[in-house]
């Protein structure tokens, strides 16, 4: 790594890694997992072996403990028009034969993207609201995460009418 790179904390892909970074997306933190593979940190998300990236606004839980990370993805239900319906995929475990800053860049760049949060009882459990700046688009987008066993229309109303609300309109 160049001096210059070292300076602004700006790394490289690691060899072999077949991810194609955007043009505004740059390299911050990699680490190899063991057995293989490197997970690596970017200004726009996490990239996971396959190779595809979890944008950070997609992260709905990190944690980092005994040497691995365990990673919990969002995937989009519906969008509603100012506001998007989002469920949470199985939690995914990244064991790191070297963390380096990944976990600490993982855990800086999810909170970063938390702008506020707040949940919400509706029937039959209740729901996440959480407005979340997400890299490479202008402004907030408020997504909406209902518990388990919550009623999805009354989730759908309630995420329709917060964004009205909230001018996401």
């Amino acid at each position: 790594m160049n001096l210059i790179k070292k300076l602004l904390g700006r790394n490289e892909m690691p060899p072999g890694f077949a991810a194609h970074l955007a043009a505004d997306e740059h390299v911050i933190a990699t680490a190899a997992l063991t057995g293989g593979g490197h997970v690596v940190a970017t200004s726009l998300g996490l990239w996971v072996e396959g190779p595809r990236r979890v944008g950070w606004g997609l992260v709905s839980k990190a944690t980092w403990g005994n040497g691995a990370i365990t990673l919990v993805e969002a995937r989009l239900v519906e969008d509603l028009g100012g506001a998007v319906l989002i469920e949470d995929l199985p939690p995914v475990r990244l064991r790191l034969a070297e963390p380096g800053r990944v976990p600490q860049t993982v855990h800086e760049r999810v909170e970063a993207s938390i702008k506020s949060r707040h949940h919400r009882d509706l029937p039959g459990g209740g729901a996440w609201f959480v407005q979340r700046k997400v890299p490479g688009r202008d402004g907030v987008l408020l997504q909406v995460r209902p518990d388990p066993g919550t009623d999805e229309a009354a989730a759908r109303q309630v995420a329709a009418d917060a964004a009205r609300k909230l001018g996401f309109r």
